[in-house]
């Protein structure tokens, strides 16, 4: 079976993206083919989904702020998670809910060259999104290993 290809979300930001989703394979006589549908739009992991797929963009931003805090004139982004995980479930898991949910930070001590990341601020941003992250991947590895029990008939 041929790898799917993962479309990067985001052409104007550097942030590493990939598409989270549920791979499901439809028969048509003898030929498969394989379509990648987003988690976020899946009743079987309800909101877990589109959180992950939320929590994932936006530990890659806080990961560029990280990677660029020595960077003269570089503007720290954050994406607001309520306001992507509201606009996500309104539009069926939509890629343009964390554009219009992606905000530059505003410092609270500001640097001579123009840069806006603060580094103790970013590096707690992104442990918490990572701990955030590690607990709805739990989440979901469970619902996955509970349906994977129910068809076993375990």
């Amino acid at each position: 079976m041929p790898p799917v290809a993962a479309p990067t979300r985001y052409s104007s930001f550097s942030a590493a993206s990939a598409r989270i989703g549920t791979a499901i394979a439809y028969s048509w006589g003898r030929r498969f083919t394989l379509e990648n549908r987003p988690m976020a739009n899946d009743s079987i992991f309800g909101v877990h989904g589109a959180a992950l797929s939320v929590r994932s963009q936006r530990m890659g931003l806080l990961a560029s702020n990280i990677a660029n805090a020595s960077t003269p004139g570089y503007k720290a982004k954050d994406i607001d998670f309520r306001a992507a995980l509201s606009s996500m479930e309104r539009a069926g898991g939509s890629e343009r809910a964390i554009d219009q949910a992606t905000m530059f930070r505003v410092p609270t001590q500001p640097s001579m060259d123009g840069n806006t990341v603060e580094l103790a601020t970013e590096q707690t941003a992104f442990a918490e999104n990572a701990v955030a992250y590690q607990t709805t991947l739990a989440f979901l590895n469970g619902r996955i290993g509970t349906l994977t029990r129910a068809l076993k008939g375990e």
